[in-house]
């Protein structure tokens, strides 16, 4: 009976092992720019990742989305953005917010069945997150600090270098297909 209970207690412990979220090392977190150092849980994963182990090195486009927005149909040119540039070190991050009017109520399997059927999104989608100014979590207070901007509406997007630096903050009415974005993310393709 023994060995049973020591195989069940093994399997608890590796089942919570691999479900503990992802902690930056001191030397991972001195390493890691500042706005790379947080950690999140992508849309259908059980564990939180490492915004810096994933991304360091790449241009990331983070966005606050939401699934019942006037804006909503920009997903489309995000994942198209995604699709173009992505070998070349452009990765889209979206982040759902409900800070808006409420324009995203759902819960995250809800949200993630939504991009995926509807618009076919393969960009990381991550929990969802508070981006208003009066919200804001310390992800997107960083980002408001780099900037000098929060978001003030949903589909906001930031550009940030493969250096980690803001280099653009685009208002919720600047299409993903608007050439002064499609610019700066071909000026600054780590990989372009």
């Amino acid at each position: 009976m023994n060995w049973m209970w020591s195989s069940v207690i093994m399997l608890v412990i590796s089942a919570l092992m691999l479900s503990k979220p992802v902690q930056a090392t001191e030397q991972e977190a001195k390493n890691c720019p500042d706005i790379l150092n947080f950690t999140f849980k992508r849309l259908g994963q059980p564990a939180k990742e490492l915004l810096c182990q994933q991304y360091e090195g790449r241009l990331l486009l983070v966005v606050n989305t939401a699934s019942k927005c006037v804006f909503t149909a920009q997903y489309e040119g995000l994942e198209k953005l995604y699709r173009q540039y992505k070998d070349q070190g452009l990765v889209v991050l979206g982040f759902p917010s409900n800070d808006f009017a409420g324009q995203e109520p759902g819960t995250e399997k809800q949200i993630l069945n939504f991009c995926r059927l509807t618009y076919s999104i393969e960009f990381p989608m991550f929990e969802k997150v508070h981006a208003s100014q009066p919200l804001a979590g310390p992800f997107y207070k960083k980002l408001a600090e780099m900037s000098g901007e929060f978001p003030s509406w949903n589909f906001h997007k930031y550009l940030i270098s493969p250096s980690g630096n803001v280099i653009g903050s685009f208002k919720s009415s600047i299409e993903p297909s608007d050439q002064r974005l499609i610019e700066m993310i071909k000026k600054n393709l780590p990989h372009g």
